[in-house]
């Protein structure tokens, strides 16, 4: 079985899916990315910015792995 492509899925996205995508890509809840990210903004760092990339640079699921 292969590993998922990177990609924001259609479904389970609250609002983009890069959070989602990402659960998806390492095996983990996307909940715990959410948990995980909203932890990180405590810390100093650019969070929102690299979460703005990633929502422009990551491609739409195409719907091969739909969750």
């Amino acid at each position: 079985m292969s590993t998922p492509v990177l990609s924001r899925p259609r479904n389970g996205k609250l609002i983009a899916g890069v959070c989602a995508g990402l659960g998806r890509r390492f095996g983990l809840s996307a909940n715990v990315v959410r948990l995980l990210f909203v932890l990180s903004c405590v810390l100093p760092g650019p969070q929102v910015l690299v979460y703005l990339a990633l929502w422009v640079v990551l491609p739409k699921d195409t719907g091969g792995y739909g969750r």
